[in-house]
């Protein structure tokens, strides 16, 4: 499979290259250059499958031959190996739990996905690959767990000071050896910024082979695309299906939409932010605008200029009509999320965290005018990483699992420094002189 840039489809790139280069040298994104259906046996007999055979066949029809069958079926073993549970809350209303895994994260299926993929195109270097990845919450424990200790490649994590819930910081800045963690006093989007520009640093690029590990790198992208499959496998009814996609880098509806144009038979789509609503807004308008984010109790969507909005749109070959033809948007304040997570606890008994909440609100809102759908909310995380934000909503105190209780007694380690590109770029060269690396 080649790949090409969205800023220049003349140009292919390898999957290595577009794997390891993790952005074109133009500041595009990496596309696959046709995205195949799955056969469609595969596709009749989803019901026989697993996350892990479902994984393995979309890596295969997405990557074709550049990784040997075996080895891919290896690694899709290694990090499809935990479940995606389908909790039905109400009548016509599924949750989508993804946060079975290592670090009760969806992110963990990228992450886990993409360390396998990397360590292999990575075996013929003899120089280290250094991995940058902003984070606004859930990213960085998911790159931090999948990465540790891989031979070969060293991590910096840029996460916002005072930006992550407690447990999530600590999920970033525990692990030590290859792993290193970055506060910026700034947001995510500074975060953001601070790792583009160092893809594009000339001379940072001299003495660093530098990949990234957001959902910006196309490795990262298409493992999230299984967990639809997995989830709409597990569904009584396959009429009708609405994804309700709580939403701030765009990554997660992006391999939706990916999904869908894989064969997946999605009728609909619903992306659901907080006040960063700037994909709603363009959605409505026609106009997409940046700006600065705004900070929330649904932290991890904290992102004014969503990094993945030019490959949602090049899915649509850039059309405003057909896009809005494909996804509804919608967004919430906190106040309404606390309101839906304390509502959904008392009329079910449900927990829902704060970025499933926004999208269960996004769910409501939109089967008001489509009462004949089926909803199936991604729930992105789970609550304990919130537990702050949870137990304050709904005035009680929920089970810290022991994945999470046992990080309260670590000690972070993590690097302090202005949202400022030349301190962050001296830190670098710093690193890359000390003795060992």
């Amino acid at each position: 499979m080649k790949y090409f840039s969205t800023k220049n489809k003349i140009t292919s790139y390898s999957l290595e290259e577009a794997v390891l280069l993790s952005l074109p040298p133009d500041n595009g994104l990496f596309m696959p250059e046709k995205i195949r259906q799955l056969r469609p046996e595969f596709l009749l007999n989803l019901k026989n499958e697993n996350v892990a055979s479902i994984g393995y066949e979309i890596a295969k029809t997405l990557l074709g031959d550049d990784i040997p069958d075996d080895i891919l079926k290896k690694i899709c073993d290694e990090a499809f190996n935990f479940p995606v549970n389908v909790v039905n809350v109400q009548k016509d209303t599924y949750v989508c739990e993804l946060f079975h895994g290592p670090t009760l994260a969806f992110k963990d299926f990228g992450a886990r996905f993409m360390s396998r993929i990397m360590s292999y195109l990575n075996r013929k270097h003899t120089t280290p690959l250094t991995i940058l990845v902003a984070t606004s919450g859930d990213t960085g424990g998911a790159v931090a767990d999948g990465f540790y200790n891989v031979d070969g490649i060293e991590v910096y994590i840029l996460y916002p000071s005072g930006g992550v819930s407690e447990l999530q910081e600590k999920q970033l800045t525990t692990y030590g050896k290859n792993i290193h963690a970055i506060e910026v006093k700034g947001t995510f989007d500074d975060c953001q910024r601070l790792v583009k520009q160092a893809f594009l640093d000339p001379e940072l690029n001299e003495v660093y082979r530098l990949a990234s590990a957001n959902s910006i790198n196309i490795a990262r992208l298409i493992p999230q695309t299984v967990y639809y499959f997995e989830a709409f496998r597990k569904l009584p009814s396959k009429e009708n299906v609405v994804f309700v996609v709580p939403s701030g880098n765009f990554g997660n509806l992006t391999a939706g939409l990916i999904a869908r144009k894989m064969g997946l038979p999605v009728e609909h789509f619903v992306a659901a932010t907080n006040i960063n609503d700037v994909v709603p807004q363009y959605l409505s308008k026609g106009e997409f605008t940046p700006r600065a984010s705004a900070p929330t109790i649904s932290n991890a969507m904290d992102v004014g200029n969503p990094s993945n909005f030019p490959r949602m749109i090049e899915l649509f070959a850039n059309s405003w009509t057909d896009i809005k033809s494909a996804i509804n948007g919608y967004s919430f304040t906190d106040d309404q999320t606390k309101a839906v997570m304390n509502d959904v606890f008392e009329k079910t008994g449900y927990i829902l965290d704060p970025h499933g909440a926004v999208a269960y609100l996004g769910w409501l809102e939109y089967q008001k005018e489509n009462p004949d759908s089926i909803g199936v909310i991604l729930e992105t995380a789970h609550p304990a990483k919130f537990s702050d934000s949870v137990e304050k909503a709904l005035k009680l105190k929920i089970e810290i699992p022991e994945a999470l209780e046992k990080l309260r007694n670590k000690t972070k380690v993590a690097h302090l420094m202005q949202a400022d590109y030349g301190e962050f770029k001296k830190y670098l060269l710093l690193k890359k002189s000390e003795p060992g690396f």
